[in-house]
């Protein structure tokens, strides 16, 4: 039975009357280092480089760098970037960099990574001085044609809009070229760049463009830097013009706005879409690397039974053994978080641990019946301090220490006998150094000298628990040492050279480790007592990260498949071993052509390790953050608080993310009501101060006085300050955060029409002072990329507003709602169930809703309610369907849901649901990378007693 809109009205009230204001919308919370962390900046003529203190040698020598490729690294593209500023990160354990136009600015972080694929036999600030510097002029090169336009009317969110049409594999697969072609190393030197893609070809999987591109729930699909490489350079190696990317680029910015323009562009200075340069490198990398294949003779080697099947992309990696039979290996996939199992010939894969935010996986050991790893953990409060901490598994008993607390180790591993471990740390001022630790305790048994400061690369126990071999870089490359854990002294057993050799295992009277010296990776041996180098395996795609059976008699390691990486063992048999191939790059098609037609690779220099960087002296200074605020980086049309709409005004926010302002004016779309409002967050203390101002128009359907429905326009002012702390406090797989907040808001309407009678005090000239609580908290099980939701997991919102000054308009809300995640019939379906309960006294004014609200039911503001809900999510099909050039569609999933509310105000008590279902579909339009997610909603509606078909937007991606 329907209740019409007057009977319901004087007890519930409908969704129809809103706040007297709308309500509040916080500016993001960005990452920082602690407010304690003094700054320092140097300057050069094209860079300011902005570092923590205790860093200034290493930022005078990043500056220096970053001079000298100022001009060769933009040269291929016609251009030298305008000056930038570039923080160095130094608090965290991360070892990446980027570059943003939000605020125009780059950031390394300093910390050097133990996996031997990032950096090669190069320094770490000195690759990513080559390769973000380059993406920094690839953005620069839109200031012509239609993206000058859009600076000039959206300041850099105006120019970021002209880049969305470049796809994402040009702007890492250029960097990575660049990088390439400048220095010795480079990951388009580095065989395991592309060993995923190599395996595919060759097991026959030659995917579509629109797949290369978007990627698949199913498959393993090379990233966007592998198949950029490979595209940007067969066209930097082939075009009559090396220099033909910076034309395309010229020609894309002059007309950028048309769908698939990019392509278009390309076509009209090569003759080649997209599509065709794609088909046309995949053939040439499938003929070059199947001639390669077929002249390589291949070592046997046994697979370990795993659980995986070939439907769904899993990897089992890094083997090491836990017994004579028994190996120990990280999975991890398309549908699996990382975890350990336990591999072992004639048994099923046995499940040991599912491991949280872990670190450089590449240094799994095992030793004395336990396993060790690492695994981030985040300060609470400054997102920027990144801990690296161990975790020790007893496999025996099924538990985890964690010995030590906030540390910065890069890689641990453990002693034979499980006693002792041996960690590597690079500190805040980028020193390099080597800990020998108690497992028990984490305590520091002893740090090695390092007076060149040189990096300690994935050391690794020898079976006498007392040597260990390491990896040393230098200026003239990678060397191999054994180091004496005892005396602390070492002996070379592999000079150094630009051989990028890794993952050592010391043997009795030998040293396994990997190099790409074959031109791709393989294992070798060096004898102790001689230096001979042998080579050990020689397989498909290549093989990584050797182990030595306890008793010295088998040899395991993983290899790369196209359906994922598998772990093989072998007789270790020294009559078997090859001859092995000298320490110097194999010879690479792309890369070795692309460095000879780099037009920047004749005057860029050096660029070595340890080496000093000529340039002047540079004078360091002080970099206080508050004067520094008002970094303004857009303008005209920007982004709203939310993130979910446009206003006309202007952004600004420091290259530290301290201080984030936004002011401007607003146009409501749905009320038809504009507004102006600026919003300030300064974020550089524990707690986050936020502080809001608005003034605008709303325009609604309510009861007049007279009870009749009428729209209607009012006026409101609102001011809000107040603070928030928010806290990460996640410690293991569980993802654990909580934020508490606090404000006060203050509120005043103009001609508000919709006055209950009788009233005790009139709304038009009384203001509303409100004090606001939130407490918010959430932990919820890690998820897979092919889970559809969390699933297992809890969350609490608790909500209170009150107006206990005594003075203008009375109110009081409080809310409390709550959600449980659980696992699904299915491996990656989920079930939510949520709960919440409020309570308003809403004489005077009626808040809004702190609790979620039934879909598609009209909001009922009573005195109390309380709502409940059910929904169970399901991944239907995981498919790749092709539309030309228009669409690709990855997966169709559903949501079947339903959700009820009783809604009661003194005697009166109303009980409505909704039920119904979702389908959607991940697309990728128009060949871009991002997917979105839209769908149709069916859904009962009690209320109005009728089935409802709407459309969903569910994700835009961006």
């Amino acid at each position: 039975m329907k209740f019409p809109v007057r009977t319901l009205w004087p007890a519930l009230g409908l969704v129809v009357l809103p706040l007297l204001a709308s309500a509040q919308t916080l500016l993001l919370i960005e990452q920082q280092v602690p407010a304690a962390v003094r700054w320092y900046e140097v300057r050069t003529p094209h860079f300011r480089v902005v570092y923590p203190e205790g860093f200034a040698e290493r930022a005078r020598r990043t500056a220096a760098r970053l001079e000298q490729v100022h001009e060769p690294a933009g040269a291929s593209l016609g251009l030298a970037a305008r000056p930038v500023t570039v923080v160095l990160q130094t608090r965290n354990t991360i070892g990446n960099g980027f570059v943003t136009l939000l605020p125009r600015h780059s950031e390394f972080f300093t910390t050097f990574p133990q996996d031997p694929y990032l950096p090669g036999t190069l320094d770490w600030l000195d690759e990513l001085t080559v390769h973000e510097y380059r993406h920094v002029v690839q953005f620069d090169k839109a200031h012509q044609g239609i993206g000058q336009l859009g600076y000039w009317f959206g300041g850099y969110g105006g120019l970021g809009l002209t880049t969305l049409g470049v796809p994402d594999w040009f702007a890492e697969g250029d960097a990575v070229g660049t990088e390439t072609a400048l220095t010795r190393s480079g990951r388009g030197r580095i065989p395991n760049f592309d060993a995923y893609f190599r395996a595919n070809l060759l097991a026959g999987r030659r995917y579509s463009y629109a797949k290369a591109v978007a990627g698949s729930f199913r498959d393993n699909v090379p990233n966007h830097y592998v198949l950029g490489y490979f595209l940007t350079s067969r066209l930097k190696r082939t075009a009559p013009d090396p220099s033909v990317w910076g034309t395309v680029l010229n020609r894309y910015y002059r007309f950028p706005v048309y769908p698939l323009s990019f392509s278009d562009k390309l076509r009209r200075t090569t003759g080649l879409r997209t599509d065709d340069l794609y088909g046309q490198t995949v053939r040439e990398l499938d003929s070059l690397w199947r001639a390669e294949a077929a002249a390589r003779p291949l070592t046997p080697a046994t697979e370990l039974p795993v659980a995986a099947t070939e439907k769904v992309f899993t990897d089992y990696q890094f083997p090491q053994y836990l017994d004579d039979n028994t190996v120990v290996a990280l999975k991890s996939g398309l549908g699996h978080t990382p975890r350990l199992v336990a591999l072992r010939q004639g048994q099923p894969e046995r499940e040991l641990w599912v491991m949280g935010l872990h670190h450089n996986p590449e240094q799994l050991s095992a030793g004395g019946g336990k396993v060790a790893w690492l695994e981030f953990r985040y300060h609470p409060r400054w997102q920027q301090q990144v801990y690296s901490e161990l975790r020790v598994l007893d496999v025996a008993t099924g538990q985890v220490s964690r010995p030590g607390r906030r540390t910065r180790y890069t890689t641990a591993v453990l002693s034979p006998d499980g006693r002792r471990l041996l960690a590597v740390s690079t500190d805040s001022s980028y020193q390099h150094r080597l800990h020998l630790l108690d497992t028990e305790t984490g305590r520091e048994l002893r740090t090695f000298g390092n007076p060149e400061n040189l990096p300690y690369l994935h050391p690794r126990f020898a079976p006498d628990g007392h040597t260990a071999a390491v990896v040393r870089l230098e200026a003239a490359g990678k060397r191999l040492e054994l180091l004496d854990t005892e005396t602390g002294q070492a002996r070379v057993l592999l000079p150094a050279a630009n051989d990028n050799i890794a993952q050592p295992q010391p043997g009795p009277d030998f040293v396994l480790f990997t190099s790409p010296r074959s031109g791709q990776e393989e294992v070798y041996a060096v004898r102790i007592s001689t230096g001979e180098v042998r080579q050990v395996t020689s397989r498909p795609v290549g093989s990584y990260h050797p182990a030595l059976s306890p008793n010295g008699q088998r040899l395991a390691f993983h290899e790369i498949k196209a359906q994922g990486s598998r772990v093989l063992e072998m007789p270790l048999s020294a009559a078997q071993w090859q001859p092995a191939p000298p320490a110097t790059a194999a010879p690479n098609r792309y890369a070795d052509e692309l460095t000879a037609r780099e037009p920047g690779a004749r005057t860029v220099g050096a660029i070595l390790p340890q080496d000093s960087v000529v340039g002047p002296a540079l004078v360091a200074r002080r970099y206080r953050r508050l004067p520094h605020a008002p970094n303004l980086y857009g303008w005209g049309l920007v982004q709203s608080p939310s993130g979910n709409g446009l206003n006309l005004g202007i952004r600004a926010q420091d290259v530290l993310s301290t201080t984030q302002a936004v002011a401007g004016v607003g146009f409501d779309g749905i009320e038809r009501a504009g507004r102006v409002f600026a919003d300030v967050s300064y974020q550089g203390l524990g707690p986050v101060l936020d502080v809001s101002v608005e003034h605008g128009g709303r325009r609604a359907i309510g009861p007049l006085p007279t009870g009749r429905l009428s729209e209607e326009t009012w006026q409101y002012n609102r001011l809000s300050l107040g603070s928030r702390l928010p806290l990460v406090l996640t410690t293991s797989r569980m993802l654990t955060s909580l934020t508490v907040g606090a404000f006060y808001q203050h509120e005043q309407a103009r001609n508000y029409p919709f006055v209950p009678r009788p009233s005790p005090v009139e709304v038009t000239t009384q203001p509303l002072n409100v004090l606001l609580g939130t407490v918010s908290f959430a932990r919820t099980l890690r998820q897979s990329y092919r889970d559809v939701a969390p699933r297992w997991g809890q969350s609490v919102l608790l909500t209170v507003r009150d107006t206990p000054f005594g003075r203008g308009l009375e109110a009081r809300q409080l809310g409390a709602q709550g959600s449980l995640f659980l696992p699904g019939l299915g491996q990656h379906h989920a079930l939510r169930l949520r709960g919440g309960y409020q309570y308003q006294e809403q004489a005077q004014y009626r808040f809004g809703a702190t609790i979620f609200y039934p879909r598609n039911l009209p909001y009922l503001s009573a005195n109390h309610l309380t709502a409940a809900s059910a929904e169970y999510r399901l991944p239907l099909a995981d498919v790749h369907w092709e539309l030309g050039r228009v669409l690709y569609v990855q997966r169709l999933k559903a949501n079947v849901f339903a959700d009820g509310v009783q809604a009661q105000s003194g005697t009166l008590r109303r009980n409505y649901y909704s039920t119904g279902f979702d389908v959607s579909a991940v697309f990728n339009p128009l060949r871009l990378r991002t997917p979105l997610e839209v769908g149709l909603r069916t859904v009962y509606n009690s209320y109005y007693r009728v089935w409802e078909l709407q459309p969903l937007v569910l994700s835009v991606g961006f």
